[in-house]
């Protein structure tokens, strides 16, 4: 029998059967095959993560409105079960400061439960790496535009080099350093704040006993505010002092190592007026694995410029040959202000090598 015939008798015995007389052998886990159409979740609310604690969000909606409320979130299934603030397997994990949508029971009520169903666009991203040569990302903060650098003159001692690396850090996520140095009182930080002439940051100067809460508040009014700092320096006790309400922990340095404890162990984000800090843990170091040296670069504009004129591959370091950069700052085009830009864009530079 061909198959390219066109009698219509040629199906015999089987003419009486169609579709619906064939046996489906039934789920053996009695369940529906799942469909991959996912919903549109259209009625879903936005609203700003402030904290997260253990697999649950919290979360401001109706933000500046009658109607604004605290929620508590959990991610919903379809963001994923394991932790994703990993750039490996090309996904980001719900982090403090990220805007998302939410369904379910947003009252706001107690023992209510949202689901967090999507991630909004970020502005920014600050990041770290565990250390220089360590590929995997740990998200820190999303859409802050501020990167409060808390440092104290004393006790502990203050470390440029880590500086260099949070000035870096937010220089590559185009987010705009501000420097408060905290216990001048215990010694002068003259020759400590020398380090950044060149760089054009706002710096505070703190006493322990007189914190300048004016000046910093002005700041922070409008600009969503990330604080970082090396463990002991008063990070938690400025924001203590700029949110009474905060009640952050805050420990003392010890007598004999010099070190700051690990008081805070979560990052919290706090109003003050129009503006937000988000209070950070301690660290120690600060891994720039994920730093593009060319973000750096664009940080200092004037540089930026000269460095066109630079052969391809030039490094702007102090041995690179006929870098335009070097000889022209060297010559005055941009004055002695260019020289110490210079000196600190280089620095930075090789803090990512070093």
């Amino acid at each position: 029998m061909s198959w390219l015939t066109n009698d219509d008798d040629d199906d015999g015995d089987y003419a009486e059967y169609d579709e619906s007389a064939a046996k489906v052998r039934p789920n053996p886990k009695g369940n529906k095959p799942r469909s991959k159409n996912r919903p549109e979740h259209a009625d879903a609310v936005s609203g700003r993560v402030f904290s997260v604690d253990r697999g649950r969000y919290g979360v401001w909606v109706d933000e500046n409105t009658p109607e604004e409320r605290q929620i508590v979130a959990t991610k919903a299934r379809e963001l994923g079960k394991t932790s994703l603030d990993r750039a490996a397997d090309g996904k980001v994990s719900v982090v403090t400061g990220d805007w998302v949508d939410l369904v379910g029971d947003v009252t706001g009520d107690e023992g209510s439960l949202a689901r967090i169903v999507r991630i909004q666009p970020r502005s920014t991203l600050l990041r770290r790496s565990a250390d220089d040569t360590d590929a995997v990302e740990r998200i820190i903060v999303a859409n802050a535009d501020q990167m409060l650098i808390v440092v104290a003159a004393k006790d502990p001692e203050p470390r440029p080099r880590l500086v260099d690396r949070y000035l870096v850090a937010a220089f590559d996520a185009g987010i705009t350093p501000l420097l408060c140095i905290t216990k001048t009182d215990l010694a002068d930080p003259t020759e400590f704040l020398a380090n950044f002439a060149g760089l054009d940051i706002t710096i505070f100067r703190s006493r322990s006993d007189d914190f300048p809460l004016e000046e910093i508040r002005a700041a922070l009014q409008g600009h969503t505010t990330v604080a970082v700092g090396h463990s002991g320096v008063g990070k938690s006790t400025l924001v203590n002092a700029l949110v009474p309400e905060a009640n952050r922990a805050t420990g003392r340095v010890n007598d004999v190592t010099g070190r700051g404890r690990h008081t805070s162990s979560s990052t919290v984000s706090y109003r003050i007026g129009s503006g937000w800090i988000v209070d950070t843990p301690g660290v120690r170091s600060f891994g720039l694995g994920h730093v593009d040296p060319a973000n750096i670069l664009r940080s200092f504009t004037d540089l930026a410029a000269i460095a066109e004129d630079c052969p391809r591959g030039c490094t702007h370091l102090p041995d690179s040959p006929d870098c335009a950069m070097i000889e022209r700052v060297n010559a005055g085009e941009l004055g002695e202000i260019g020289k110490l830009r210079l000196d600190s864009f280089q620095r930075l530079i090789t803090t990512l090598g070093s």
